[in-house]
């Protein structure tokens, strides 16, 4: 998919645009619940690993289409109340969806990263949507944990650097998953923005994922193998999702953000802390992550 060249301006007018209608398009979605459809698949993360870039690229099929207006909802992991018509009211009628002459049936579907590490979401993605599909990509999880740190300073849910950031990973979270779980209504910022170790190990987001959906219903890609410049990784999420082929475009790179080299040195100690969740992985994907080859 080639890049946005679009002027700044002109884009940061689109996104004042976008942003001035969502107001209007969530009332008019909450009248009009019952008639919209629920998701067929979701793309569930994890952060920074290209969810965007492929929440644009299936975008462009002609029989797939997400929430008006949005990327993700978030309704599973930090917004989850008010019941599914609160849900639909964000995804078209059921009617626009239907198989037409020379078209399928457009299958809906969205991208909230933090579905994958919320402590809750599996479980109540399997409970309102027990037909869905989920959608994985997996990235170096020492990438991973650096863009990220990037991502949230520059959003401004971060005010350390990254070597401090990490020391002070284990504090910001202690208790923050137990109360999760224990308190439905609480929002934690710390275990949603700050948890730059613990969301790259992937094998135990996985495993509670699968303990709730079933190993079936998950797709899990390699970052390296989504970004190789073809679109093989692409077709296979493609038949996974029930979609046919599509344009058979290589997906873009989107939302990156610049940052320095990370140390050679921070790097080792992070690849080290990882390297038990890697095995664990490993084991349970039955292959080794491109990172680790």
């Amino acid at each position: 998919m080639p890049r946005d060249r679009s002027p700044v301006p002109l884009r940061r007018l689109a996104e004042h645009g976008r942003r001035a209608l969502l107001p209007l398009s969530d009332g008019w979605g909450a009248v009009t619940a019952p008639a919209r459809a629920l998701p067929d698949f979701l793309i569930c993360g994890a952060q920074r690993a290209g969810t965007t870039s492929l929440f644009k690229a299936l975008s462009l099929h002609p029989a797939a289409t997400g929430p008006t207006l949005r990327k993700g909802v978030h309704y599973f992991d930090t917004g989850y109340r008010g019941g599914l018509d609160r849900y639909r009211a964000h995804f078209p009628a059921r009617a626009r969806l239907r198989a037409r002459a020379g078209r399928p049936r457009v299958r809906v579907f969205e991208s909230s990263p933090y579905y994958l590490f919320h402590p809750l979401a599996a479980e109540r993605i399997a409970r309102d949507l027990p037909w869905v599909r989920v959608v994985v990509i997996l990235r170096d999880p020492v990438e991973r944990a650096y863009s990220a740190h990037a991502h949230e300073s520059a959003r401004g849910f971060e005010d350390q650097p990254f070597e401090k950031a990490l020391e002070l990973e284990s504090q910001r979270l202690s208790g923050e998953e137990e109360r999760l779980v224990a308190d439905p209504a609480y929002r934690s910022h710390a275990h949603q923005h700050h948890a730059y170790v613990a969301r790259g190990r992937y094998v135990d987001q996985l495993t509670r994922m699968e303990g709730h959906l079933g190993r079936d219903r998950l797709h899990v890609v390699d970052h390296a193998d989504l970004f190789d410049g073809t679109a093989h990784a692409l077709a296979g999420i493609e038949r996974f999702v029930g979609l046919p082929p599509g344009p058979g475009q290589s997906p873009g790179r989107h939302n990156a953000r610049g940052r320095d080299r990370m140390p050679e040195s921070l790097r080792d100690d992070l690849a080290e802390r990882f390297a038990d969740s890697d095995a664990r992985l490993a084991e349970w994907w039955g292959r080794t992550p491109s990172w680790r080859r």
